[in-house]
């Protein structure tokens, strides 16, 4: 696949990287040479230097011919203008990267992919979907959903007491015949493999594990794994910026009291008038003494969303020590990952590999709709819409050539979702959701076809 990308910050190189790693054919184009030099001597791309609103520019960068245009620069007018130029000289699809979720929220006012733009995304906004997702299920470490909650994916680590730790998948399904949910992957304490379970995978003590539940099954993973459903009213902020400002808003809309930390006077200010029902503190929300005085025990979630992570990283763990229930951190830094469990702090997220998720999508083959991937997990979660030409058509799952590294997780039917066994024939229609090791990727794919 030929792809473009405009813009060579943050969000732009981890694109391309990630892009390369998969022998995509890649340009990158931005202003800065300095940035362009670095890509170029990191990864296997072609960079082109200037301004992708020239037309000479994304000419040269054989723009008609292009699968994929994805303009991700820091101004929101420009992606959309280089996208709809892109679109009209042949691009097949093309992707902006917007600040204000205002475009987003006019989708049903204005068609975007009149002007020739197929698609918006708000790395801020993705970001403070994913808060409210971890806030919802709050006992558990991540959680993402399918199609409205049809198939929910739950990730957590199993304390000793668990029943079913040191038993196999099958035997835990003998014990528990009524459960509605499946593990699709894990990883064992201390190593940085990931597994994709069989019946005869034996759970144990410390593993961290992903399930596909249905709504009803929620309950029942909070039952067998000790864990407490918490709830959750008072919201501690840390950070005023796009990020903090939309979770903010979004939780007072659903009538959660929202307090916000934000060291910027002017910012503070703005964000109060925003935000009437949420109180604001003008204050640095690094000292222990003005989170104390604002009453941190009392909060059932600390969520740091500065611009800088380790800032975000001690302000959680100090929330951690007062204890907060939940702590989520905004980090830039992809290897801070492997630190989250380790060091005490619930969740981290990252922009860049939210918009990495909703890209990818875009580049799988098949027809998908919807995927993620797993925190500190080398697996990817696929939702594939059945064709009614795909190979697994009418097949059932039991027959299905599927390869080992991957596993079925659960289908949805009709906007209902389902654990489904090796009896269960796929039909046209079905969304089906896979959980695979980057090597099935071509395979599965292949199967939906």
């Amino acid at each position: 696949m030929k792809i473009i990308i405009a813009g060579a910050g943050e969000v732009g190189f981890h694109l391309a990287k990630l892009l390369s790693f998969e022998s995509q054919d890649i340009t990158l184009i931005d202003t800065d040479k300095e940035r362009l030099n670095y890509a170029e001597k990191n990864l296997d791309i072609k960079t082109i230097k200037g301004d992708a609103c020239s037309l000479s520019l994304i000419r040269e960068a054989n723009v008609g011919s292009s699968d994929l245009f994805i303009s991700v620069t820091s101004q929101e007018t420009t992606n959309i203008t280089i996208c709809a130029l892109a679109k009209q000289l042949g691009c097949k699809k093309t992707i902006a990267r917007i600040s204000s979720i205002e475009f987003i929220n006019a989708a049903d006012d204005v068609s975007f992919s009149d002007l020739g733009v197929d698609e918006l995304f708000s790395p801020e906004e993705l970001a403070a979907v994913e808060i409210q997702q971890l806030l919802d299920q709050s006992a558990f470490s991540d959680s993402y959903e399918f199609e409205d909650g049809a198939l929910t994916l739950i990730g957590t680590t199993l304390d000793p007491s668990v029943p079913f730790v040191g038993k196999s998948v099958k035997e835990a399904a003998t014990i528990f015949p009524d459960v509605h949910f499946m593990p699709i992957a894990l990883q064992r304490k201390g190593t940085q493999y990931t597994i994709i379970p069989r019946g005869d995978t034996v759970f144990e003590a410390n593993d961290q594990v992903y399930f596909i539940t249905l709504k009803k099954g929620v309950e029942e993973l909070y039952k067998l794994t000790g864990k407490t459903k918490e709830s959750i009213k008072n919201v501690m902020i840390l950070g005023g910026g796009k990020i903090g400002l939309n979770t903010a808003r979004e939780l007072c809309e659903k009538k959660f009291r929202v307090t916000i930390v934000e060291q910027n006077k002017a910012k503070a200010f703005e964000i109060a008038d925003q935000l009437p029902d949420a109180m604001v503190i003008h204050g640095d929300g690094r000292s222990v003494d003005l989170l104390d005085e604002e009453d941190i025990e009392t909060m059932d979630a600390f969520i740091s969303v500065t611009e800088n992570s380790e800032t975000n990283i001690m302000s959680c763990l100090m929330a951690k020590s007062k204890k907060v229930k939940k702590a989520i951190a905004l980090v830039e830094n992809m290897d801070y990952f492997q630190l989250s469990h380790s060091v005490g702090i619930d969740t981290l997220i990252n922009k860049k590999l939210l918009t990495a998720n909703t890209i990818f999508r875009y580049i799988r083959r098949g027809e998908v709709v919807d995927m993620t991937t797993l925190t500190n997990m080398n697996a990817e979660i696929l939702e594939f819409i059945v064709n009614p030409e795909s190979k697994v058509n009418g097949i059932s799952i039991r027959d299905i050539d599927f390869p080992r590294s991957a596993t079925i997780g659960g289908v949805i039917k009709n906007g209902e979702g389902a654990i489904v066994l090796g009896d269960y024939t796929i039909e046209a229609g079905d969304r089906v959701v896979v959980c695979c090791l980057p090597r099935a990727i071509r395979k599965v794919e292949s199967l939906f076809l």
